[in-house]
């Protein structure tokens, strides 16, 4: 829950109160510390305090900016400049990992089944998921767990909608509650497939999702490995099977289709 607030003062704030399932803390200390360097996101302005159930923090508020729409390979490329140096900040943070991870990059979940237990909608009727996208799912999730890669801190909800741009520069990056513990290849996979979902959640084109990973790569100045290389491709797949099994019982996903057609090719990519 998101509320604007105008304080006695005339200044503008904003309040934000989720479950707390002991997230919080660290997502919000990563983005003061972020925001204290400079980087384009909200100031946080208190600590995170417990309210009965809820993890409750204000922030100021940092209206403005334009969501950069477009999948293509151009596009692509200037997402992954951002991403790269968000990621770079992160390499330099220190806090408790953010654990349990965001559900849609929750592969590492030790529940029963290849989704993870949150209730809706696992708590819904499976038959409705088709067959594809669980075995696709599954073939994702078993490659990115034989992987064993470190995990690091990073952020794993990289879509349009959470970003703001003032012409070519980023103006504001929003959703510090989406910040996981997961390898960089596989956070970095994730983002080369969602970075175009300006709405529903959509899968990027292959030929996007490569410009996205080259760019990263040669921006952060290290390739990957052969391993990280099918970590990333898996990644997105996983992301986008979670979004269509999530979607199933609400609005058609728009990255169904494109789920349907790319998968197989990812899965390639993938060794998987």
């Amino acid at each position: 829950m998101v509320f604007g607030l105008r304080l006695s003062g005339g200044r503008d704030v904003v309040v934000k109160a989720r479950a707390d399932d002991g997230r919080a803390v660290s997502c919000v200390a990563v983005q003061a510390r972020l925001a204290e360097r400079g980087f384009p996101c909200a100031r946080p302005l208190t600590p995170v305090a417990g309210v009965g159930s809820l993890a409750v923090h204000a922030e100021e508020f940092r209206p403005g900016g334009e969501v950069l729409h477009g999948d293509s390979p151009d596009v692509a490329v200037r997402y992954a400049e951002v991403f790269a140096r968000l990621m770079a900040e992160l390499a330099d943070v220190t806090v408790a990992p953010p654990l349990p991870n965001p559900p849609w990059v929750r592969w590492d979940h030790t529940d029963c089944g290849v989704w993870p237990a949150i209730g809706f909608p696992g708590n819904r009727d499976q038959c409705a998921v088709p067959a594809y996208v669980a075995d696709t799912a599954a073939r994702a999730r078993g490659r990115l767990l034989a992987a064993g890669l470190p995990c690091v801190l990073g952020y794993a909800d990289f879509e349009a909608q959470n970003l703001r741009w003032h012409g070519r520069e980023v103006w504001a990056v929003h959703d510090w509650d989406s910040l996981a513990w997961q390898p960089e290849a596989a956070l970095a996979g994730a983002a080369s497939g969602s970075f175009a979902s300006a709405g529903p959640p959509t899968l990027a084109p292959i030929e996007s999702s490569e410009a996205f990973l080259v760019a990263y790569q040669d921006i952060r100045g290290r390739l990957f490995t052969a391993v990280e290389q099918e970590i990333a491709w898996v990644a997105s797949l996983w992301m986008a099977a979670y979004n269509v099994w999530e979607a199933l019982h609400g609005d058609t996903p728009l990255s169904g289709d494109a789920l349907r057609a790319q998968a197989a090719e990812r899965l390639r990519r993938a060794n998987a």
